[in-house]
């Protein structure tokens, strides 16, 4: 059931893009020789006017195929390369365009019902920089470094990706109706780490919950599962008594030696820790979701969409810089795998919060799959945006054979791709 619900929500994703080419082909008179749901073989069709409807074994992707997409008709009449280039620049633009009017759409359904989550100061460390600067409790926080803020999750998501920076923390605040400019340098720490976050239960083992990529603990080879059960020989029983030895043992640069089990195996390597510098913010935000009236609604539902559209912009951002690889990618197979773990987690919760989890995702994928279509790529929506772009401004198409040649070469290496990446998600389901 777990696996159903994941297929149909990026199923459903898939086919509001193909919808959005399908009905701006339509309404440009450019004619649509098929329109499918799915891939590989069709299980059901039927014609109507000149387009077949199709609906195909797999239910991944989906297709809007016009007539007139290869030189060789693009003499006839309704053909797309027959349309003006703004008409043309519009159909295809319409599939990624229609994937954030479908987060918008389903942001109004969880907003309503669930609340967003403002960026709102919880909490200013008495006596921080923060305080001295005057943010206080109760502020709403609207931008930080620059970054317009819409919830609380994209300031989160903001500090997790780039790091408190250790000087000229730049934020904007609504108090009282008034917007506020507030700038401060924060309180800046130094001290040793091993890269690693544990259970934070004081009566569970101390499992490893995760491990920081480029640090000591994953290149020792730990993963996050393990559970520590010695540190330098001293028997680590629970969370609290590792957080007890911690505080009587601090981390000062040299070396220590880790046990942990993994699948009823014990691993013991030795680790030196390094050095580490962050910083402070001196406060505290909130990340639990509130109602909201009417106007409320859609203007976090707007909010919300930007949000997504923010992650994926800022995911792409980790790939070009190396903090993420290609092997941290997924597609289709890993996708609907960590919706059923998800399912998996809130089933206990009840029929609202798997429903409000589902659209969640479904915002997420919907803005994702928009923005990874505008990539100027071959064979994406973004790679023809460029060749119509260009035939825009020069007047004229370019070399319609050599555009062909770009997109099929483009395509072949996101399928290469695509196999790698679907090849990554099944290695970590075993």
């Amino acid at each position: 059931m777990k696996f159903v619900l994941g297929i149909v929500v990026l199923s459903a994703v898939i086919f509001f893009h193909e919808l959005g080419h399908f009905l701006l082909a339509k309404a440009s008179h450019i004619v649509v020789n098929e329109f499918a749901f799915g891939m590989g073989p069709k299980i059901v069709s039927f014609t109507r006017g000149e387009t077949t409807y199709a609906w195909k074994l797999l239910p991944f992707g989906g297709s809007c195929t016009m007539m007139g997409e290869d030189e060789e008709e693009e003499a006839a009449p309704g053909c797309f390369n027959q349309a003006s280039v703004w008409n043309r620049i519009a159909v295809v633009a319409a599939g990624p365009v229609f994937n954030f009017i479908l987060a918008f759409l389903i942001s109004l359904i969880v907003i309503g019902a669930m609340g967003t989550d403002p960026a709102r100061v919880v909490e200013v460390e008495e006596g921080s920089p923060a305080a001295g600067a005057g943010l206080q409790e109760g502020d709403l926080i609207l931008s930080y470094e620059g970054n317009s803020i819409a919830n609380g999750r994209e300031l989160y998501t903001d500090i997790q990706l780039d790091d408190v920076p250790l000087e000229d923390i730049e934020l904007t605040v609504e108090r009282d109706g008034e917007q506020l400019s507030i700038t401060y340098d924060p309180t800046v720490i130094t001290r040793y780490m091993l890269g690693y976050y544990y259970n934070q239960d004081s009566n569970a083992a101390a499992e490893v919950t995760d491990v920081i990529q480029g640090y000591p603990m994953e290149a020792a080879g730990f993963q996050a599962g393990d559970v520590l059960t010695s540190i330098d020989g001293y028997e680590i029983t629970t969370q609290e008594s590792l957080q007890a030895y911690w505080e009587e043992h601090p981390l000062d640069g040299s070396a220590v030696v880790l046990t942990a089990e993994r699948d009823g195996e014990t691993i013991t390597a030795e680790v030196t820790p390094i050095e580490d510098t962050s910083a402070s913010l001196g406060f505290s935000f909130n990340l639990a979701r509130e109602k909201q009236s009417p106007f409320g609604v859609v203007k976090a539902s707007f909010g919300e969409m930007r949000y997504w559209i923010h992650v994926t912009i800022k995911s792409l951002g980790t790939l070009l810089t190396g903090q993420y690889s290609v092997k941290d990618m997924s597609g289709p197979v890993g996708v609907v795998s960590a919706m059923g773990d998800t399912y998996d987690e809130v089933k206990s919760e009840g029929t609202l919060i798997i429903v409000m989890t589902f659209l969640n995702f479904a915002i997420l994928l919907s803005a994702n799959l928009g923005i990874m279509n505008l990539l100027p790529i071959p064979a994406l929506d973004g790679g023809r945006l460029v060749f119509l772009i260009i035939e825009a401004i020069l007047g004229h198409p370019i070399n319609r054979k050599f555009e062909n040649y770009v997109h099929i070469a483009g395509f072949m290496l996101l399928m290469l791709l695509m196999v790698f990446i679907m090849y990554n998600d099944i290695m970590k389901l075993f």
